[in-house]
């Protein structure tokens, strides 16, 4: 009994794993394909007007809620001549794949 308790632990342990691999490489993938054209591979921004997302201040500095709300409805910056379009320009992206892409971001750029 008990290898059998232990054994079904790592599994356990491996699929919880293998979950939180797939949503940080979803992460990845939707920002390269949705926002890496605006905020750059390295989150400075590359366009006038794109938020540094790698300030401590910027907007990663967010709670979760209202950054996944501001990804998904789209948002203009102040002093920015445009708007980051809702979804980031792909309607197709659900609510856990901006949940994915935020996490990746603050992973990624070492905001919280």
């Amino acid at each position: 009994m008990r290898r059998v308790t232990i054994s079904l632990l790592t599994t356990l342990g491996a699929i919880v794993a293998g979950d939180a691999g797939a949503a940080d490489a979803t992460g990845e993938s939707t920002y390269q394909s949705s926002c890496v054209a605006c905020h750059g591979a390295d989150g400075v921004g590359v366009l006038p007007g794109v938020p540094d997302l790698t300030t401590t201040d910027g907007p990663l500095a967010l709670a979760d809620e209202l950054l996944v709300k501001r990804v998904a409805d789209g948002f203009q910056s102040p002093g920015s001549p445009m708007a980051m379009p809702p979804r980031g320009g792909n309607p197709t992206l659900s609510d856990e794949d901006l949940k994915a892409v935020v996490d990746y971001m603050r992973k990624e750029f070492g905001v919280r």
